[in-house]
């Protein structure tokens, strides 16, 4: 008698992930963080430096050179180092980016992964949190790119791997810092040290000018050698033909006064400036009230006293009309 026994129909076995081995929410803005935020920092720091620098000057390329380099740097980390290891980050907390099966995710698809982030972004960061209630723990992008985070085991790598996430933390640092130190080197030192010479020229400069085209007959050597001392060599030799020419006339006395200023250009060592002025010629009853415009350079000297470095009338001077 043949007993025919009836096989049990055996189900084809569908592989599902567990829980376990997804993930933590955790663990994966760890991750992230590690691997964006100090090549994010450089970049920001390289392009608030670069906005600083007048456009396309060798620190602006720095600037740019630097920024590209590191974004190159952060693609690398994300997509292609992957395919050795996986990145600093997810090395770090010790995950892994696969696609839904189980099988490597490839450099495209974490590129694209990566491009598709923006929509979690873009949707009031509600695609970075999807994880911590989404069965799973997928964000939107990870549900278009159809991949999932995992955790894997720790190798003997986990040490290599901390110290080069200090090293990358600590260069992010120290480029951060540098460009932090050129652009108060070669912007904000140089514009507070403009502003200290405007503030300085437009209380001394006046009084030198006045100084230097004021004289008086009875002390006409003294107020000349003083006026020369008031210049640098290149307008010294100007202003002693000019002065000569008044000593073999019959000099009279001449005074100004500054009553109207401006500052048109200043650079550390350098400034330029327009005086409207007004002055008495002679001596009464004989005297007579002028006026004048004059823009004058002013340069500073090496025991950091301001010179007279060129003057030039713009109108000459003229009988003032509410003083004949």
């Amino acid at each position: 008698m043949t007993v025919v026994v009836e096989e049990p129909e055996v189900k084809p076995a569908v592989h599902e992930v567990s829980p376990a081995g997804l993930a933590p929410w955790r663990f994966r803005a760890g991750a992230l963080a590690l691997d964006i935020l100090p090549g994010c920092a450089v970049i920001v720091t390289m392009a608030l430096v670069a906005l600083t620098m007048p456009f396309r000057s060798r620190w602006w390329w720095v600037c740019v050179v630097v920024g590209g380099f590191v974004n190159l740097l952060m693609m690398f980390n994300r997509t292609l180092l992957p395919t050795i290891n996986d990145s600093l980050g997810r090395s770090f907390f010790h995950i892994t980016v696969v696609r839904r099966g189980g099988s490597a995710a490839g450099p495209w698809r974490l590129l694209v992964r990566d491009l598709a982030h923006l929509i979690d972004t873009a949707s009031v960061m509600l695609g970075w949190l999807w994880p911590l209630w989404d069965s799973g723990r997928r964000t939107f992008a990870d549900m278009l790119l159809r991949t999932e985070a995992r955790i894997v085991e720790p190798d003997h790598r986990a040490r290599n791997i901390r110290r080069m996430i200090a090293v990358v933390v600590l260069a992010a640092a120290s480029v951060c810092a540098t460009g932090s130190a050129v652009s108060y080197l070669a912007v904000y030192r140089h514009d507070r040290a403009v502003d200290r010479v405007r503030a300085e020229i437009a209380v001394q400069g006046p009084k030198i000018v006045e100084k230097l085209l004021t004289y008086d007959p009875k002390s006409l050597h003294d107020d000349f050698a003083h006026a020369l001392s008031l210049t640098t060599d290149h307008y010294r030799g100007q202003l002693l033909t000019q002065q000569q020419i008044v000593e073999k006339a019959t000099p009279v006395s001449n005074e100004y006064w500054v009553t109207d200023s401006a500052i048109q250009t200043a650079t550390p060592t350098k400034a330029t400036m327009l005086l409207f002025m007004q002055g008495q010629r002679g001596t009464p009853p004989a005297e007579r009230y002028i006026s004048a415009t004059v823009r004058v350079v002013f340069a500073r000297a090496a025991d950091r006293n301001w010179l007279v470095d060129d003057l030039t009338p713009l109108t000459k001077p003229r009988q003032a009309e509410d003083k004949k």
